[in-house]
């Protein structure tokens, strides 16, 4: 991890070659007829393109198109180091993706992927994570071969390899005939395994990439239930210090909950209070996804109840008040599911969910809407049975 101060440095450094207008200079040597100057240049851009304004000037003065020619120099390990990590650094703009699919530099990258030092690896993957933004690039990676060796690599042990690695993997399980390639493969183990890594950036990136493998099975229930101790491991890192492992981790447990059997050994397993006393949260990536796991895991026993007895309830009602409209969905659905227990209905009362949730009646996200009047319709049900009950 790079310090505050180098932090500061490189982004004074970016900013000094935006201002002065280094970037055309820089793109221009990329055609000079001297590797080491093209190395410089090309490092330089890897360094820099972290930031979108620099991303947009070096597609703007056609710096991409070289950049993918290079790639057709694979004998000088440096350059090519820097050729690819410039690659990837752009490729986090959707507009240079598109370019870079012209160019032809997906399918150059998915011939790189074997016998590279691990510098070029990393850079290569991280490349193909971003290009993988495209959906046509997850074929195109198919259609080239390029998953068998992604698989293989996620067996290594470079901690920034694995990184880019899972999050390349992930990409491309989105399309369910490279699921089957992966699964083949054995790749759903290994990205289980590592969820094991004492690395949390990779132990995050493994999580979400478990996500579109689970929706993408054709048998995912029993999938899951093949990785011995895989549920356990999984409800064990929702005891993570670190935000984006928790996010992760309740999507991965939304997806693992559709299963019923599987649903039952999380709950056996401690999976509710441990996504109740994530609750009290400000962040809204983890809000939403927990909010997603905690609507999925009431569909078992009384799950229910035990949310409303380790007080789930009000932080939830909470997130209500959030910015993202996400947040709100997945809140409505899961306070829409929790409102089936009758205490739990009394507790969102008394927390005023029901003037949050008139306003969210009226939206235009039909899924928020409905669940909103639902979790309204539960709490307006039970008042009118309360009252029945007291005055006949």
């Amino acid at each position: 991890m790079k310090s505050t101060a180098e932090n500061l440095l490189f982004s004074s450094y970016r900013l000094a070659i935006r201002t002065e207008g280094m970037i055309e200079s820089l793109v221009k040597n990329l055609s000079s007829e001297y590797e080491e100057l093209q190395m410089h240049c090309a490092s330089a851009i890897f360094k820099c393109a972290e930031d979108k304004e620099t991303r947009d000037l070096v597609r703007q003065h056609g710096g991409l198109q070289p950049l993918s020619v290079l790639l057709g120099n694979s004998e000088n390990k440096q350059l090519l180091a820097a050729v690819t990590g410039a690659i990837w650094k752009c490729a986090i703009s959707g507009e240079n993706v598109s370019k870079f699919q012209e160019y032809k530099a997906v399918e150059a990258l998915v011939g790189l992927l074997t016998d590279q030092p691990e510098e070029v690896l990393v850079n290569i993957a991280g490349a193909l994570g971003e290009c993988c933004q495209e959906p046509i690039n997850r074929t195109i990676i198919r259609k080239c071969g390029g998953i068998p060796p992604l698989v293989k690599l996620l067996a290594g042990t470079d901690q920034a390899l694995l990184v880019n690695v899972t999050k390349a993997v992930g990409a491309c399980a989105s399309e369910p005939e490279n699921m089957m390639i992966i699964d083949h493969l054995d790749g759903v183990r290994l990205l289980w395994s590592l969820l094991k890594n004492p690395n949390p950036d990779v132990q995050a990136n493994a999580a979400w990439a478990i996500c579109p493998c689970i929706e993408n099975a054709k048998d995912a229930g029993e999938m899951v239930r093949s990785f011995v101790g895989g549920l356990e491991l999984i409800v064990n890192l929702l005891k993570s210090k670190n935000k984006e492992v928790l996010a992760s981790v309740c999507a991965a447990i939304t997806n693992i909950a559709k299963d019923e059997e599987n649903l039952a050994v999380l709950t056996d397993h401690g999976v509710i209070p441990l996504l109740s006393k994530l609750a009290n949260t400000n962040n809204d990536k983890l809000r939403r996804h927990l909010a997603e796991a905690i609507s999925h895991c009431c569909m078992w026993g009384s799950n229910r109840v035990a949310f409303g007895e380790t007080k789930a309830i009000a932080p939830l009602v909470r997130y209500l008040k959030s910015k993202d409209p996400s947040v709100h969905r997945a809140t409505a659905q899961a306070l829409y599911q929790l409102s089936e227990d009758p205490n739990n209905c009394i507790t969102m009362h008394e927390n005023g969910v029901v003037k949050l949730l008139l306003a969210m009646v009226g939206s235009t996200d039909e899924t928020l809407q409905e669940a909103a009047a639902g979790c309204i319709a539960n709490i307006r049900r039970l008042a009118l049975a309360a009252e029945k009950a007291k005055y006949g």
